[in-house]
């Protein structure tokens, strides 16, 4: 007997964990295939069928890990750590896959959510953590403040002012051991499985030590949040010479290229052609987020730039194209005062529309060449190529993620979709909702409150909410829009929509209230104190314009 059993532990072959992740040492997670979209939407996968998506993957090299230092932990500490096993046709071994398993009876239900923007952060705040463990999947750790996030461009406010952890917003993620933040973008989704498939972020030369690798993680409940990406219209040129700007890093390196410009446009033997050419800023697209750059700009320009790069002063500009009329979803009263506003201090309004774009210049339209030195490109927002992918969920009219008027997806099971990517379907008699921050909050807030409802009246688990009411469906109400143009001005425009009546400001007082009220809504009182001193520096100093 003893023999027997030296002899069966010894058959055994060794494994290790690493964090919640179980594997076999001499077999680890492969990593990323070639394609773009490694794990595409697997909605009709049959239970217990083979995992043959993953064949075609990279192997990591795994000794990385133990080179930092990771410690191994066995693998009784993770209750929901286990392997996932893919038979070879040609060799009787298994290969082992990264997994996060289904929730077990006794447990907490597990919400996973997709996204760390406005929809989901105010998700994830509300969040009754005693009812639910969560899990966020993001390719980034934190929640952008995006109505300040044209301030940063130019030194008005710094960075970290318009950054919110997302372990502070839902403090459960840090602190709870069934909870966690997964740092990787989500490829796939199996809604019969309640699986979602993801992959962990390659960060360029910053991860060369780190190969990006796949995994997956279960879910009783699944919110969809993942936002959208800016609108090319396929013009060419666009993705490879333009700066959008809606996150940090699009902040961080527009600003970099800016003085970049500003420094180099002093530097002996630059021709007036060129000195003019990398001067002249040119934003596309009139919107609330091209208007507000331009304004910061053009007030950086008046008020920094002839201070401080005097030689070159006078030759910097701005230029802001739109097809039709800037902030058209405002008042026709409030346009034309941004219009006179823009104009007088310095910035060139165009309507054009861009047939290409090129390394220095663009191309409009009607033939005409615009050189430039920095392109901002702020043209509205499209579903991202991840919506796209999800073939088998319904689709809103402009290819969002189908909802009903509860946000729930309503041709699978525990699955919701909010914010930027999702819209309400036409058997609803809703309108789809505009991208807006304002929307994407209301949303969170409505779905976390009946989520909380469901998991009080024990439907948190996986099909589990079919005989449970889901009382008053969501309705939306437009609070007003608000817009800065620049030197102390702004606009607040208070109509629920652009066929009614209603209170409409411009000026000094309607600046503000812009910055009052942007000031009470970013989330922590940390970050409040931050804009707030960002905001008297740069009134008393200036702003900060060195070039790190």
């Amino acid at each position: 007997m003893a023999l027997a059993r030296i002899a069966r532990s010894g058959s055994r072959r060794p494994r290790g964990t690493i964090g919640i992740f179980t594997f076999e040492k001499d077999a680890p997670p492969e990593g990323l295939s070639k394609n773009k979209y490694p794990l595409p939407f697997i909605g009709n996968a049959r239970a217990g069928g083979n995992l043959s998506y993953f064949a075609s993957n990279m192997k990591v090299d795994y000794s990385s890990f133990w080179g930092r230092g990771i410690k191994m932990t066995p693998q009784h500490h993770f209750a929901h750590a286990q392997r996932i096993v893919e038979e070879s046709d040609s060799e009787q071994e298994s290969t082992k896959y990264p997994t996060l398993e289904a929730t077990k009876p006794g447990e907490k239900p597990r919400v996973v959510v997709l996204g760390s923007g406005w929809a989901a952060c105010r998700f994830l705040k509300g969040l009754d953590t005693k009812i639910y463990d969560v899990v966020c999947v993001s390719p980034r750790n934190h929640m952008v403040f995006t109505p300040l996030l044209a301030s940063t461009c130019v030194g008005t406010l710094e960075f970290r002012s318009v950054a919110e952890p997302v372990s502070q917003i839902q403090e459960a993620l840090a602190k709870d051991p069934n909870s966690y933040f997964f740092l990787a973008s989500c490829t796939g989704v199996d809604t019969e499985k309640h699986e979602v498939y993801c992959q962990s972020i390659n960060n360029g030369e910053l991860s060369q030590s780190h190969k990006p690798y796949n995994f997956k993680v279960a879910y009783d409940k699944l919110v969809i949040a993942a936002g959208a990406e800016p609108l090319t219209f396929g013009i060419k040129g666009v993705k490879e010479h333009a700066f959008f700007l809606r996150e940090v890093n699009h902040a961080q390196e527009i600003r970099k290229k800016l003085l970049l410009n500003l420094m180099l446009s002093q530097n002996p033997g630059i021709t007036e052609e060129e000195k003019e050419r990398l001067l002249h800023c040119v934003v596309i697209g009139g919107g609330p987020t091209g208007v507000e750059f331009s304004g910061e700009l053009s007030d950086f320009i008046m008020r920094d730039v002839r201070q401080r790069y005097t030689h070159v002063k006078n030759y910097i500009r701005v230029t802001l194209i739109e097809a039709n009329e800037i902030l058209s979803s405002f008042d026709v009263g409030l346009r034309q005062y941004a219009t006179k506003h823009l104009t007088k201090c310095g910035v060139r309004l165009v309507r054009g529309v861009v047939r290409e774009v090129h390394p220095k210049k663009i191309v409009l339209s009607d033939g005409s060449d615009v050189p430039y030195g920095l392109l901002v490109w702020s043209t509205g927002v499209g579903p991202s190529d991840f919506v796209k992918s999800l073939a088998d969920l319904p689709k809103s009219p402009g290819g969002r993620i189908g909802i009903d008027d509860w946000l729930k997806v309503p041709s699978v099971e525990d699955v919701f979709a909010i914010g930027d990517c999702a819209g309400f379907l036409e058997q609803t008699g809703k309108q789809v909702l505009p991208a807006l921050a304002q929307v994407a909050e209301r949303e969170g807030k409505y779905l976390v409150e009946l989520v909380n409802k469901i998991g009080k009246q024990n439907g948190g688990k996986a099909f589990s909410m079919k005989d449970i009411p889901l009382g008053e469906p969501f309705v939306y109400k437009h609070l007003g829009s608000m817009a800065s143009v620049g030197r102390y001005k702004a606009l607040v425009d208070l109509r629920q929509s652009k066929d009614e009546k209603g209170i409409s400001l411009a000026g000094f007082v309607s600046w503000l209230i812009w910055r009052s009220a942007y000031l009470t809504r970013v989330i922590s009182w940390r970050n409040r104190f931050y804009v707030a001193v960002n905001w008297a520096t740069t009134l008393v100093f200036g702003r900060d314009n060195s070039r790190i």
